[in-house]
């Protein structure tokens, strides 16, 4: 029984491993990280910050699992982010606008950290197709639904008080949340 439970440490060790392989550090959101074109689609958004989420895996089987190795990139893809400057009147606006819009590219980050969290505590077995894809779909959905709650909540941040109690949260987690080193 010992040496299966150091076995079972050296297999959780070496998943550990593989899946933390490739991640970047966390960022702080500029005006220069808005080079898209504003939409004109009548609904009166002032900004849009647009992330992307690109991951895929190699496997190598191991005894009775298989070794995945991760790559779990967050692109921000400023060419298709963008800021109406024209209707941003001042200073303290443009700032309320930008801690606005951090907070969508700090839910992608926490996505991001999420599935690096969870593929590195999942053991795979052979079905580890199906199992990887779940958790992807499983953990976006999530994500997704947490990006609509923040714009309800906070009128897309014209609601300052809801505003401030996301920044309040996200500050929280990204405090407590264990950063991807690259």
């Amino acid at each position: 029984m010992e040496i299966r439970v150091r076995r079972l440490i050296l297999v959780a060790a070496l998943m550990f491993f593989y899946s933390l392989t490739f991640a970047q550090p966390y960022k702080r959101l500029t005006v220069n990280d808005f080079k898209g074109t504003p939409a004109n689609n009548g609904d009166g958004a002032i900004a849009y910050t647009n992330c992307t989420i690109v991951y895929s895996y190699s496997a190598r089987p191991e005894r009775d699992y298989y070794v995945l190795t991760f790559y779990i990139k967050l692109i921000m893809n400023s060419d298709r982010s963008w800021m109406n400057l024209s209707t941003i009147g001042s200073r303290e606006m443009l700032e309320e606008i930008l801690k606005h819009e951090q907070g969508h590219y700090n839910i992608s980050y926490m996505e991001q950290q999420e599935l690096l969290r969870t593929v590195g505590r999942t053991v795979f077995r052979a079905d580890y197709h199906r199992v990887a894809d779940n958790i992807f779909d499983r953990i976006e959905a999530k994500y997704k639904k947490l990006n609509q709650n923040y714009d309800t909540d906070t009128q897309n941040s014209t609601n300052r008080v809801q505003q401030h109690s996301w920044d309040a949260y996200f500050q929280q987690r990204l405090n407590y949340m264990p950063i991807a080193k690259n």
